[in-house]
């Protein structure tokens, strides 16, 4: 069984405000007479489910394209946490023993990938650290970022990168049972870029 963890990409789709929503230009269109249908996507790449780049939030950091595309396949554990809303979610909110090296915290602080709430939860740096310890190389969040909405110091993204965790953020976890599955959500070979959207979804370990 297939769980789709990628929110859908229309104009609807909230981004990070101030960054560029998606739209589409249609250059050509056969019910307009043409012989073919051609269009073009404007968006951020941070857009929706995605994989943030060590370039996005350091100077020196890889691109996108030189990320291991290891990180982002392979046996992944799905986690809810209990945590309020505009909080950090710290270490003991996970379970000690993990099975996976890939961990994906559903926090439901951010209900509606159409409406976009400033107060939803986000990683303590003490939790990557722990989970850094624990073996994870890839963490994932329903939430538009690991870090707090107002935060510019940036502490978990940071934690990431001392530790070299690969991050995804914007997942769809709601209706995804707790448990252990596959992974895959590979991100775009886009030289240079600072994160990729993903095709994000989890395969039953059963199938």
């Amino acid at each position: 069984m297939l769980y789709d963890i990628t929110p859908p990409v229309t104009a609807a789709l909230a981004v990070w405000p101030g960054d560029t929503p998606p739209s589409r230009e249609v250059l050509l269109d056969m019910r307009r007479g043409d012989n073919i249908t051609l269009s073009t996507l404007h968006a951020t790449v941070h857009l929706g489910a995605h994989a943030d780049a060590p370039n996005h939030y350091t100077t020196d950091g890889a691109a996108i394209d030189e990320r291991p595309l290891t990180r982002y396949l392979g046996a992944a554990r799905v986690v809810r946490v209990d945590v309020e809303r505009g909080t950090r979610i710290p270490p003991d909110r996970v379970p000690e023993q993990l099975d996976a090296e890939r961990l994906l915290l559903a926090t439901g602080t951010f209900p509606d990938p159409t409406e976009f709430n400033r107060d939803f939860a986000a990683l303590s740096a003490d939790l990557v650290q722990a989970l850094h310890e624990r073996g994870v190389t890839l963490v994932g969040i329903d939430t538009p970022s690991v870090d707090l909405f107002e935060s510019k110091e940036l502490p978990a993204h940071n934690a990431c990168r001392r530790h070299d965790l690969a991050i995804l953020e914007g997942l769809v976890l709601d209706d995804v049972p707790e448990g252990l599955y596959e992974l895959i959500a590979l991100p775009l070979r886009l030289v240079g870029f600072d994160a990729s959207p993903v095709r994000a979804v989890l395969r039953t370990l059963e199938d």
